[in-house]
């Protein structure tokens, strides 16, 4: 894995083209047989563990009725066909046929929209059996005109839990997929893209005393929000590329209240408003949606699960790539709720070298405002730089042997005093545009505990 990690975050690989599967299973397996009676009702758990790849799934000759998704009931729904993105989960009752004359398929199929290039020979799809009678035949799968799954938006939760309120706070996350100054394609949100800081985040909150309360402790690259206990959030997200993505909170199953068809831009907020966009009353809750190519989302939960919860895509490449952004939520109610296990430092101290577990991103626990030193992401491509250039760069250089020898010497050196002039700069504009307290030299800080305060001024959008 780490291979394939180093060859997709490359300058070999400027586009982004994440690595295709080489088949599809389920349970680990292809032709799985799962023997059924007749008319008797059967709990189906369906979960898509790939890392990339999503999936239609149906079964020949039924429907079945779908009770749950990711963890949360809803109203029971009929469907003939589903579609899981990478990590979602479904609950669904299947009734069996009360005949016993043949035997079905079960099937999964890959979705190639997925897919920049699609290796010859790949087989998309994966076929189990519903087995009624043994003695008889499998059948070959049928042959079905389009993909036509049922839509998720349309659940209705069991609890009948009711449209949260105007949020207290909206943010706003654009995607974009761009190529940083190294060569290699990363993901972004709204111009950041994430970079793991020296000290986990959890741990910087737990120990940080009232400076928990500070965004910018946490890292510019870690791209954080702090959020007050029990606030209301919403989260738009517009899709500025043209592959789909699910996007997945940790710690909630959000409400699901809006999901545009594709190419439909970025959300105005106006849309609900003069009323053209009707919000559901009840809407249907998960914690992984699908946003579709150049469209948009809109999510709301209630910040009432204090801890520290990343929100991602979660296309593993794409985390890979940065598509990662972290909520702090009631960090001073977490400091009082949560004790960290000793074994948990144990294995930050077995690594090699030990992993810091107290301090801001930067592993500074003198002055947490002092972020000298914090991992941050490479520095941006130079003015008027494009990503076909990288392209076209990157296989003239590999015609020939100077040509890879040049970029060899170019990638391990270090980066000269105006790359990190524009790195430096970068950084800069980007706590400027959120309004982050810039740090000074390493022995200077700036404000007190409640510096950046100001952030949710500047990041809260009104309605």
């Amino acid at each position: 894995m780490p291979g394939l990690i180093a060859s997709f975050l490359s300058v070999t690989n400027p586009t982004g083209a994440e690595p295709v599967p080489q088949a599809a299973l389920m349970n680990d397996t292809q032709n799985l047989e799962i023997h059924i009676e007749p008319g008797k009702t059967y709990f189906l758990r369906i979960i898509n563990m790939a890392a990339f790849a999503a999936q239609y799934f149906w079964i020949d000759g039924h429907t079945f009725r779908i009770i749950e998704v990711d963890g949360v009931y809803h109203e029971p729904t009929e469907a003939e066909q589903i579609y899981l993105t990478a990590a979602q989960r479904y609950g669904v009752l299947l009734t069996t046929k009360n005949e016993t004359d043949a035997n079905y398929a079960i099937m999964g199929s890959m979705d190639e929209d997925l897919f920049d290039q699609i290796p010859d020979g790949l087989n998309p799809n994966v076929t189990s059996y519903l087995v009624y009678d043994s003695a008889l035949p499998l059948p070959e799968p049928a042959d079905i005109d389009e993909f036509d799954p049922f839509d998720d938006m349309l659940l209705v939760p069991t609890d009948g839990e009711e449209l949260l309120p105007d949020p207290d706070l909206v943010v706003t996350l654009d995607v974009v997929m761009d190529n940083l100054g190294n060569g290699a394609n990363y993901a972004f949100f709204s111009g950041i893209t994430y970079v793991k800081p020296k000290v986990p985040s959890l741990y910087t909150a737990l120990t940080s005393g009232e400076y928990a309360t500070n965004a910018s402790i946490y890292g510019v690259n870690t791209h954080s929000y702090v959020l007050e206990h029990n606030e209301v959030v919403e989260i738009v997200l517009n899709n500025q590329d043209p592959g789909k993505h699910p996007f997945h909170l940790h710690g909630h199953a959000f409400q699901s209240i809006l999901r545009s068809e594709e190419e439909a831009g970025d959300f105005d907020p106006e849309s609900v408003t003069n009323g053209s966009v009707v919000l559901p009353q009840k809407p249907m809750r998960r914690d992984v949606l699908l946003v579709r190519p150049n469209g948009h989302i809109v999510m709301r939960f209630r910040a009432n699960n204090p801890g520290v919860w990343l929100f991602h895509c979660h296309i593993e490449w794409h985390v890979d790539s940065g598509l990662v952004m972290t909520f702090v939520e009631a960090p001073l109610v977490l400091q009082q709720t949560i004790t960290i296990p000793e074994d948990h430092f144990a294995a930050c101290a077995a690594l090699s070298p030990p992993m810091a577990t107290a301090g801001n991103a930067a592993a500074n626990t003198v002055d947490l405002l002092d972020l000298q030193g914090q991992n941050l992401s490479p520095a941006p491509l130079p003015s008027g730089f494009q990503a076909k250039g990288i392209v076209a760069l990157t296989f003239s250089c590999l015609a020939g042997l100077i040509g890879v020898g040049v970029i060899a010497w170019y990638g391990m050196g270090e980066m000269t005093n105006l790359e990190k002039e524009r790195q430096v700069d970068h950084v800069m504009h980007i706590q400027d545009e959120r309004g982050i307290v810039k740090t000074e030299s390493a022995t200077g800080s700036v404000g007190g505990p409640d510096a950046g305060v100001g952030v949710r001024d500047t990041i809260e959008t009104a309605r």
